[in-house]
Protein backbone atom coordinates (compact mmCIF):
# COMPACT_ATOMS: atom_id res chain seq x y z
CA UNK A 1 0.00 0.00 0.00
CA UNK A 2 0.91 3.18 -0.89
CA UNK A 3 0.08 5.23 2.49
CA UNK A 4 0.51 9.04 3.05
CA UNK A 5 1.31 10.90 6.02
CA UNK A 6 -1.12 14.04 7.55
CA UNK A 7 0.78 15.49 10.79
CA UNK A 8 1.77 19.39 11.30
CA UNK A 9 4.59 17.91 13.74
CA UNK A 10 7.65 16.79 12.60
CA UNK A 11 8.43 13.88 15.08
CA UNK A 12 4.87 12.24 14.84
CA UNK A 13 5.75 12.51 11.03
CA UNK A 14 8.91 10.91 11.39
CA UNK A 15 7.42 8.24 14.23
CA UNK A 16 4.87 6.97 12.02
CA UNK A 17 7.12 7.01 8.53
CA UNK A 18 9.01 4.64 10.60
CA UNK A 19 6.05 1.85 11.41
CA UNK A 20 4.57 2.16 8.31
CA UNK A 21 8.09 1.32 5.97
CA UNK A 22 8.79 -1.58 8.33
CA UNK A 23 5.41 -3.40 7.41
CA UNK A 24 6.45 -5.25 4.12
CA UNK A 25 4.39 -4.15 0.96
CA UNK A 26 3.70 -0.64 2.59
CA UNK A 27 5.43 3.09 1.74
CA UNK A 28 4.86 6.51 2.33
CA UNK A 29 3.13 8.05 -0.99
CA UNK A 30 3.76 11.39 0.48
CA UNK A 31 3.52 13.96 3.49
CA UNK A 32 1.65 16.79 4.34
CA UNK A 33 1.52 19.49 7.21
CA UNK A 34 -2.26 20.32 7.15
CA UNK A 35 -5.65 19.96 5.84
CA UNK A 36 -5.17 22.22 2.88
CA UNK A 37 -1.78 20.75 1.32
CA UNK A 38 -3.00 17.34 2.20
CA UNK A 39 -6.25 17.91 0.03
CA UNK A 40 -3.58 19.41 -2.97
CA UNK A 41 -1.61 16.52 -2.97
CA UNK A 42 -3.98 13.58 -2.66
CA UNK A 43 -5.93 15.40 -5.72
CA UNK A 44 -2.37 15.14 -7.82
CA UNK A 45 -1.69 11.62 -6.31
CA UNK A 46 -4.14 9.54 -4.48
CA UNK A 47 -2.88 7.09 -2.63
CA UNK A 48 -3.76 3.71 -0.95
CA UNK A 49 -4.45 5.21 2.73
CA UNK A 50 -4.28 8.51 4.51
CA UNK A 51 -2.97 8.46 8.17
CA UNK A 52 -5.03 12.03 9.29
CA UNK A 53 -4.27 13.97 12.21
CA UNK A 54 -7.40 16.19 13.66
CA UNK A 55 -6.06 18.78 15.03
CA UNK A 56 -3.94 21.16 12.57
CA UNK A 57 -2.95 24.47 11.48
CA UNK A 58 -4.23 26.20 8.08
CA UNK A 59 -7.02 23.17 8.07
CA UNK A 60 -8.07 20.41 10.50
CA UNK A 61 -8.24 16.86 9.32
CA UNK A 62 -12.48 17.18 9.47
CA UNK A 63 -12.64 19.68 6.61
CA UNK A 64 -9.29 17.87 4.85
CA UNK A 65 -11.37 14.61 4.85
CA UNK A 66 -14.63 15.99 3.79
CA UNK A 67 -13.18 17.80 0.50
CA UNK A 68 -10.85 14.83 -0.02
CA UNK A 69 -13.69 12.50 -0.28
CA UNK A 70 -15.59 14.85 -2.25
CA UNK A 71 -12.93 15.65 -4.54
CA UNK A 72 -10.12 12.59 -4.67
CA UNK A 73 -11.97 9.56 -2.42
CA UNK A 74 -9.44 7.49 -0.71
CA UNK A 75 -9.63 5.35 2.43
CA UNK A 76 -8.71 7.94 5.55
CA UNK A 77 -7.86 6.44 8.87
CA UNK A 78 -8.24 9.57 11.95
CA UNK A 79 -4.93 9.51 13.91
CA UNK A 80 -5.68 11.32 17.00
CA UNK A 81 -3.40 12.30 19.86
CA UNK A 82 -6.47 12.65 21.83
CA UNK A 83 -10.15 12.10 22.15
CA UNK A 84 -10.73 14.42 25.20
CA UNK A 85 -12.86 17.67 23.71
CA UNK A 86 -12.47 16.14 20.44
CA UNK A 87 -15.19 13.89 20.33
CA UNK A 88 -17.34 15.74 18.29
CA UNK A 89 -14.65 16.32 15.45
CA UNK A 90 -13.96 12.94 14.86
CA UNK A 91 -17.91 11.31 14.28
CA UNK A 92 -17.71 14.46 12.08
CA UNK A 93 -14.31 13.26 10.40
CA UNK A 94 -16.28 9.99 10.15
CA UNK A 95 -19.53 11.27 8.51
CA UNK A 96 -17.67 12.49 6.17
CA UNK A 97 -15.77 9.56 5.06
CA UNK A 98 -13.11 8.39 7.15
CA UNK A 99 -12.54 4.38 8.01
CA UNK A 100 -11.97 4.82 11.52
CA UNK A 101 -10.23 6.36 14.47
CA UNK A 102 -7.21 5.60 16.37
CA UNK A 103 -4.73 6.81 19.02
CA UNK A 104 -1.44 8.09 17.92
CA UNK A 105 1.36 5.95 18.54
CA UNK A 106 3.12 6.53 21.98
CA UNK A 107 7.01 6.86 21.36
CA UNK A 108 9.01 4.63 23.67
CA UNK A 109 10.06 0.85 24.60
CA UNK A 110 7.53 -0.23 27.27
CA UNK A 111 5.12 -2.58 26.64
CA UNK A 112 2.53 0.21 26.06
CA UNK A 113 4.21 2.00 23.33
CA UNK A 114 4.89 -1.51 21.46
CA UNK A 115 0.86 -2.07 22.20
CA UNK A 116 -0.13 0.95 20.43
CA UNK A 117 2.39 0.20 17.58
CA UNK A 118 0.99 -2.86 16.88
CA UNK A 119 -2.49 -1.56 17.34
CA UNK A 120 -1.85 0.89 14.15
CA UNK A 121 0.01 -2.11 12.25
CA UNK A 122 -3.13 -4.29 12.97
CA UNK A 123 -6.21 -1.44 11.60
CA UNK A 124 -3.68 -0.18 8.60
CA UNK A 125 -3.80 -3.87 7.56
CA UNK A 126 -7.74 -4.47 8.26
CA UNK A 127 -7.85 -1.50 5.69
CA UNK A 128 -5.95 -3.22 3.14
CA UNK A 129 -8.14 -6.06 3.72
CA UNK A 130 -11.29 -4.02 3.88
CA UNK A 131 -10.22 -2.17 0.98
CA UNK A 132 -8.31 -5.10 -1.53
CA UNK A 133 -9.98 -7.52 -3.56
CA UNK A 134 -9.53 -10.17 -1.45
CA UNK A 135 -12.06 -9.72 0.92
CA UNK A 136 -15.05 -12.39 1.36
CA UNK A 137 -18.47 -12.60 2.93
CA UNK A 138 -19.20 -14.34 5.76
CA UNK A 139 -21.32 -16.94 5.67
CA UNK A 140 -24.64 -17.58 7.75
CA UNK A 141 -26.19 -20.20 9.42
CA UNK A 142 -29.82 -21.24 9.27
CA UNK A 143 -32.66 -19.65 10.86
CA UNK A 144 -33.01 -21.08 14.55
CA UNK A 145 -35.76 -19.51 16.48
CA UNK A 146 -37.04 -19.83 20.05
CA UNK A 147 -40.67 -18.87 21.87
CA UNK A 148 -41.27 -14.99 22.22
CA UNK A 149 -41.08 -14.16 25.99
CA UNK A 150 -41.72 -10.56 26.85
CA UNK A 151 -39.61 -9.32 23.84
CA UNK A 152 -39.85 -5.94 22.29
CA UNK A 153 -39.89 -5.41 18.86
CA UNK A 154 -36.20 -5.04 17.71
CA UNK A 155 -34.67 -2.95 15.12
CA UNK A 156 -31.19 -3.95 13.90
CA UNK A 157 -28.33 -1.03 12.25
CA UNK A 158 -25.14 -1.47 10.24
CA UNK A 159 -22.79 1.04 9.36
CA UNK A 160 -19.27 1.92 8.12
CA UNK A 161 -17.80 4.72 6.34
CA UNK A 162 -19.31 7.70 6.87
CA UNK A 163 -21.87 6.06 9.20
CA UNK A 164 -21.90 8.18 12.57
CA UNK A 165 -23.31 11.47 10.63
CA UNK A 166 -26.16 8.85 8.99
CA UNK A 167 -26.74 7.14 12.59
CA UNK A 168 -27.19 10.57 13.90
CA UNK A 169 -29.63 11.33 10.95
CA UNK A 170 -31.38 8.47 11.70
CA UNK A 171 -31.63 8.53 15.94
CA UNK A 172 -32.63 12.46 15.66
CA UNK A 173 -36.24 11.57 13.69
CA UNK A 174 -37.06 8.36 16.16
CA UNK A 175 -39.41 9.73 19.29
CA UNK A 176 -37.61 9.36 22.69
CA UNK A 177 -40.81 6.86 22.99
CA UNK A 178 -40.34 4.77 20.55
CA UNK A 179 -42.01 1.22 21.16
CA UNK A 180 -38.98 -0.76 19.89
CA UNK A 181 -35.15 -1.32 20.66
CA UNK A 182 -32.37 -0.41 18.57
CA UNK A 183 -29.14 -2.56 18.56
CA UNK A 184 -26.39 -0.66 16.37
CA UNK A 185 -22.78 -2.93 14.93
CA UNK A 186 -20.92 0.18 13.54
CA UNK A 187 -17.55 -0.36 12.06
CA UNK A 188 -15.04 1.58 14.67
CA UNK A 189 -12.14 0.62 17.18
CA UNK A 190 -13.46 -0.50 20.45
CA UNK A 191 -11.58 2.08 22.08
CA UNK A 192 -13.72 5.02 20.82
CA UNK A 193 -16.91 3.13 20.61
CA UNK A 194 -17.76 4.77 24.17
CA UNK A 195 -17.24 8.25 22.64
CA UNK A 196 -19.43 7.74 19.94
CA UNK A 197 -22.20 6.83 22.09
CA UNK A 198 -21.83 9.64 24.24
CA UNK A 199 -21.67 12.00 20.64
CA UNK A 200 -25.14 9.88 19.24
CA UNK A 201 -26.79 10.32 22.84
CA UNK A 202 -26.71 14.08 22.63
CA UNK A 203 -28.30 13.36 18.54
CA UNK A 204 -31.22 11.61 19.74
CA UNK A 205 -34.24 11.61 22.36
CA UNK A 206 -33.53 8.17 22.52
CA UNK A 207 -31.25 6.53 25.31
CA UNK A 208 -27.97 5.25 23.51
CA UNK A 209 -25.51 3.36 25.54
CA UNK A 210 -23.07 0.96 24.46
CA UNK A 211 -24.06 -2.98 25.14
CA UNK A 212 -22.64 -5.14 27.61
CA UNK A 213 -22.87 -8.96 28.25
CA UNK A 214 -25.92 -9.54 29.97
CA UNK A 215 -27.83 -6.36 28.41
CA UNK A 216 -31.18 -7.30 26.57
CA UNK A 217 -32.58 -4.91 23.94
CA UNK A 218 -35.58 -3.11 25.44
CA UNK A 219 -38.07 -0.52 24.57
CA UNK A 220 -36.60 3.46 23.74
CA UNK A 221 -33.12 2.41 23.87
CA UNK A 222 -30.32 1.98 21.70
CA UNK A 223 -27.78 -0.16 22.44
CA UNK A 224 -24.30 -0.11 20.56
CA UNK A 225 -21.54 -1.99 20.11
CA UNK A 226 -18.77 -1.16 21.94
CA UNK A 227 -15.51 -4.00 21.46
CA UNK A 228 -13.30 -4.92 18.61
CA UNK A 229 -14.90 -8.60 19.31
CA UNK A 230 -17.93 -9.14 17.87
CA UNK A 231 -21.75 -8.53 19.11
CA UNK A 232 -23.73 -11.35 18.83
CA UNK A 233 -26.93 -12.39 20.52
CA UNK A 234 -26.77 -15.14 23.33
CA UNK A 235 -29.37 -17.97 23.17
CA UNK A 236 -31.08 -16.74 26.13
CA UNK A 237 -31.84 -13.53 23.97
CA UNK A 238 -29.11 -11.12 25.66
CA UNK A 239 -26.51 -9.48 24.13
CA UNK A 240 -22.68 -10.64 24.56
CA UNK A 241 -19.24 -10.68 22.73
CA UNK A 242 -17.09 -13.45 20.77
CA UNK A 243 -13.83 -13.04 18.94
CA UNK A 244 -14.99 -15.77 16.53
CA UNK A 245 -14.85 -15.64 13.44
CA UNK A 246 -11.28 -14.25 14.49
CA UNK A 247 -9.56 -13.67 10.94
CA UNK A 248 -13.10 -11.46 10.00
CA UNK A 249 -11.63 -7.79 8.69
CA UNK A 250 -14.43 -6.34 9.92
CA UNK A 251 -14.06 -6.09 13.94
CA UNK A 252 -17.34 -5.77 15.50
CA UNK A 253 -19.18 -7.47 12.12
CA UNK A 254 -22.38 -6.31 11.00
CA UNK A 255 -22.59 -9.95 9.49
CA UNK A 256 -21.71 -12.04 12.46
CA UNK A 257 -24.40 -9.95 14.51
CA UNK A 258 -27.33 -9.73 11.91
CA UNK A 259 -26.86 -13.68 11.58
CA UNK A 260 -26.93 -14.40 15.15
CA UNK A 261 -30.17 -12.38 15.61
CA UNK A 262 -31.44 -14.40 12.50
CA UNK A 263 -30.98 -17.95 14.35
CA UNK A 264 -32.16 -16.79 17.40
CA UNK A 265 -34.57 -13.72 17.78
CA UNK A 266 -38.54 -15.23 17.63
CA UNK A 267 -40.15 -12.05 16.06
CA UNK A 268 -39.58 -10.39 13.05
CA UNK A 269 -38.39 -6.57 13.20
CA UNK A 270 -36.82 -4.47 11.04
CA UNK A 271 -32.99 -4.38 9.93
CA UNK A 272 -30.96 -1.69 8.41
CA UNK A 273 -27.91 -1.41 6.56
CA UNK A 274 -26.17 2.00 5.95
CA UNK A 275 -23.26 3.32 4.29
CA UNK A 276 -20.26 1.90 4.24
CA UNK A 277 -17.15 0.67 2.49
CA UNK A 278 -17.00 -2.95 1.55
CA UNK A 279 -19.60 -5.50 1.57
CA UNK A 280 -20.17 -6.22 5.48
CA UNK A 281 -23.95 -6.86 6.70
CA UNK A 282 -24.96 -7.12 3.00
CA UNK A 283 -25.53 -11.58 3.68
CA UNK A 284 -27.05 -10.81 7.19
CA UNK A 285 -29.48 -8.09 5.35
CA UNK A 286 -30.07 -10.98 3.01
CA UNK A 287 -30.94 -13.34 5.69
CA UNK A 288 -32.94 -11.55 7.30
CA UNK A 289 -34.72 -10.67 4.86
CA UNK A 290 -35.87 -14.91 3.99
CA UNK A 291 -36.68 -14.61 7.90
CA UNK A 292 -39.20 -12.54 7.30
CA UNK A 293 -37.97 -8.86 8.30
CA UNK A 294 -38.50 -6.02 6.78
CA UNK A 295 -35.41 -4.68 5.43
CA UNK A 296 -33.82 -1.44 4.77
CA UNK A 297 -30.29 -0.36 2.52
CA UNK A 298 -29.35 3.49 2.39
CA UNK A 299 -29.57 4.67 -1.33
CA UNK A 300 -26.68 6.07 -3.45
CA UNK A 301 -27.41 9.79 -3.09
CA UNK A 302 -27.42 10.21 0.57
CA UNK A 303 -24.43 7.62 0.79
CA UNK A 304 -20.84 8.64 1.14
CA UNK A 305 -19.24 5.25 0.41
CA UNK A 306 -22.13 3.29 -1.30
CA UNK A 307 -20.15 -0.15 -0.79
CA UNK A 308 -22.17 -2.17 2.00
CA UNK A 309 -25.83 -0.85 0.81
CA UNK A 310 -25.01 -1.54 -2.70
CA UNK A 311 -23.83 -5.15 -2.35
CA UNK A 312 -27.38 -5.41 0.12
CA UNK A 313 -28.93 -4.19 -3.35
CA UNK A 314 -27.21 -6.34 -5.28
CA UNK A 315 -28.13 -9.52 -3.44
CA UNK A 316 -31.81 -8.72 -3.41
CA UNK A 317 -31.23 -8.09 0.59
CA UNK A 318 -33.36 -4.79 0.50
CA UNK A 319 -36.94 -4.70 1.07
CA UNK A 320 -36.89 -0.70 0.30
CA UNK A 321 -33.71 1.25 -0.65
CA UNK A 322 -33.82 5.05 1.18
CA UNK A 323 -32.49 8.02 0.97
CA UNK A 324 -31.58 8.58 4.88
CA UNK A 325 -33.99 11.21 5.74
CA UNK A 326 -36.76 8.52 5.14
CA UNK A 327 -35.24 5.73 6.84
CA UNK A 328 -36.59 6.52 10.49
CA UNK A 329 -40.05 7.68 9.10
CA UNK A 330 -40.19 3.93 7.20
CA UNK A 331 -39.06 2.20 10.82
CA UNK A 332 -42.00 4.44 12.34
CA UNK A 333 -44.55 3.09 9.74
CA UNK A 334 -43.36 -0.68 10.37
CA UNK A 335 -43.87 -0.26 14.14
CA UNK A 336 -46.87 1.67 14.32
CA UNK A 337 -48.57 -0.64 11.79
CA UNK A 338 -47.70 -3.62 13.93
CA UNK A 339 -45.76 -5.33 10.93
CA UNK A 340 -43.48 -7.75 13.69
CA UNK A 341 -45.91 -10.21 12.55
CA UNK A 342 -46.01 -9.87 8.44
CA UNK A 343 -43.99 -12.06 6.59
CA UNK A 344 -41.69 -9.99 4.56
CA UNK A 345 -41.00 -12.64 2.15
CA UNK A 346 -44.63 -12.35 0.54
CA UNK A 347 -43.33 -9.17 -0.58
CA UNK A 348 -41.90 -8.66 -4.60
CA UNK A 349 -38.26 -8.98 -4.90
Amino acid sequence: MRIAIVNDLALVVEFLRKIVTRIPGHEIAWVARDGHEAVKKCAADTPDLILMDLIMPVMDGVEATRRIMAGSPCPILIVTATMDGNTSRVFEAMGHGALDVINTPVMGNDAAAQQSREALIKRIETIRRLTGPSAKPLQHGAPRHGAPGNLPPLAVIGSSTGGPKALATLLSGLPGDLQAGIVIVQHVGGEFSEGLAEWLNAQTRLTVSLATSGHRPALSTVLLAGSNDHLILAPDLTLTYTREPSKSPFRPSVDVFFNSVVKLWPLKGVAVLLTGMGRDGAEGLAALRRAGWYTIAQDEATSVVYGMPRAARDLGAAVDILPIDDVAPAILRFFKKGRTGMNVMSWEW
